[in-house]
């Protein structure tokens, strides 16, 4: 039996919770940060907890106050990872958080983690918490004795659990926590989007990708998306810039800007990045200049920086950018931007409102009518077939990687435009590879077998008959709009044209 378990002195809350295993089996080494999905109370997570119908627990809760509550005593393994053998070793924490994605949380929540963290850390004779940001090296990862490992909900199951807010912040717990403890030396891969991943994306890929997060950050500072993913297409290249792919600096931003007055910044004031730059004069002329830049942990750091300078900055006491919260009109917020001196291009303007207008950067923009609107790529069997289902999720990436585990399902956009796999054709519904197996039915008593896919290879000799047909691979082919689907008895291909998806 392990003994020698104790609980967090920072609880203000316990009522502990039926719902758990009982002794754990393994030493703790690992701590596992879970989103509630909504600012709850240390109460109300409790009360919820502790219905056994619920079936599901963890160690410790912190509400949207920044209140500890304790629900399962860390001697006992919670019901919280989708995982035995992972609760087994982890000490789980639920945090509240937003309802819909990135379920960002309230800066003291995220204040408290890092408190609890230290403490279970210090508890169990840990002197270094890690994030490696990867999960096949963290789960084959054997932890030292004074070692602690963060690991995610979202390894073990279908979900976005802790979000992509926390996930995002992951090396900055795991390297807070360890500078408390003593140890400057820690292991952190940065988190969050990475710049490095737009390369090989197409334009427009990029800026599927991209989107919710600018629609996000609308949500919070006020300022169109539309308005700064065309600012992030100018000043980065579509995020393939020098600066963006060193620096994860997709803004152009410098190190001293304004003066570094303005408040909200999430740069960690410490991290640069130099490079030639060319700055236009007012009489027309470029002068080329060395310059420090951010340099950022991630693309969503360079984002939110991003939208507090033009909040924040100001010129003597009046604001630079004075009037672009709240903005609706992107021409006038890009004329706001340019007349507080954010760039030196006499035709700033022009480019902006120009690039807006080619995307149609608009569609991604809250506005009275959207804003309560949540656009979430939704990960189904088709387009119309709501109760199939399996995700819906903010960043693209995140519902491509599900569709992938899941032969048969497509990736849908909010406005139900198909978007992973491919579209090959105007049907936006036609079978593809990537809904094979499936299966379809044939109601034409004559319809041909061919030896290949199209009309110009041999016919087999034989008929389907009017009946259900399992098709295990399509092609394009002569004569067929849907393309031509293989019989998994292996008799050959019949036209799709002919045959509809049951």
């Amino acid at each position: 039996m392990i003994m020698g378990y104790s609980n967090s002195s920072l609880v203000a809350y316990t009522l502990l919770s039926p719902n758990h295993s009982g002794l754990r089996t393994e030493q703790i080494d690992r701590i596992s940060p879970h989103c509630v999905v909504g600012q709850c109370t240390a109460e109300g997570l409790g009360d919820w907890f502790h219905k056994s119908s619920t079936k599901a627990s963890s160690n410790y809760g912190i509400d949207k106050n920044g209140r500890i509550g304790l629900y399962v005593e860390e001697k006992n393994r919670s019901w919280c990872t989708s995982s035995n053998a992972n609760d087994q070793r982890a000490v789980t924490i639920e945090c509240a958080s937003d309802k819909e994605e990135p379920y960002a949380m309230h800066q003291v929540v995220y204040d408290r983690l890092v408190d609890l963290c230290e403490d279970i850390c210090r508890r169990n004779g840990k002197k270094k918490l890690l994030w490696f940001g990867d999960k096949n090296k963290s789960l084959n990862y054997q932890p030292k004795a004074d070692e602690m490992l963060i690991t995610v909900h979202r390894w073990f199951a279908n979900k976005s659990c802790p979000g992509d807010w926390l996930y995002a912040r992951l090396g900055d717990l795991a390297a807070k926590v360890t500078s408390r403890l003593g140890s400057g030396n820690v292991e952190v891969i940065s988190s969050g989007m990475q710049a490095g991943e737009f390369q090989g994306l197409t334009e427009e890929q990029v800026l599927a990708k991209v989107g919710p997060l600018f629609t996000a950050d609308q949500k919070k500072s006020g300022i169109l998306a539309s308005v700064s993913m065309a600012q992030f297409i100018l000043e980065s290249g579509y995020g393939k810039s020098e600066l963006a792919l060193g620096a994860n600096n997709c803004f152009g931003m410098k190190k001293s800007l304004s003066g570094n007055t303005w408040s909200g910044s999430v740069w960690d004031g410490v991290s640069i990045y130099k490079k030639k730059t060319q700055e236009q004069k007012a009489d027309g002329s470029y002068v080329t200049v060395t310059a420090e830049f951010r340099k950022y942990a991630n693309v969503e750091d360079s984002i939110a920086d991003h939208s507090a300078y033009l909040l924040g900055a100001k010129n003597g006491e009046k604001l630079r950018y004075d009037g672009l919260k709240g903005c609706s009109d992107y021409k006038k917020a890009v004329q706001i931007i340019k007349d507080g001196g954010y760039a030196t291009s006499l035709t700033y303007v022009e480019k902006l409102c120009g690039i807006i207008e080619k995307w149609k950067l608009t569609q991604y923009d809250v506005t009275s009518e959207t804003s309560d609107v949540i656009k979430y790529y939704r990960v189904r069997k088709s387009r119309g077939d709501a109760a199939s289902q399996i995700g819906a999720y903010s960043v693209f990436d995140n519902a491509k990687a599900m569709a992938d585990k899941h032969p048969g399902y497509k990736v849908y956009d909010w406005n139900g435009k198909q978007m992973y796999p491919a579209v090959m054709s105007g049907d936006a519904d036609r079978m593809s590879n990537a809904d094979c197996p499936f299966t379809v039915k044939v109601s034409v008593p004559d319809l041909n077998i061919r030896k290949g896919a199209g009309t110009d290879t041999e016919k087999s000799g034989k008929f389907t008959g009017v009946g259900v047909f399992t098709i295990v691979e399509v092609k394009n082919g002569k004569g067929a709009a849907k393309g031509w689907g293989k019989l998994k008895s292996g008799a050959g291909w019949i036209s799709l044209d002919f045959a509809s998806r049951v």
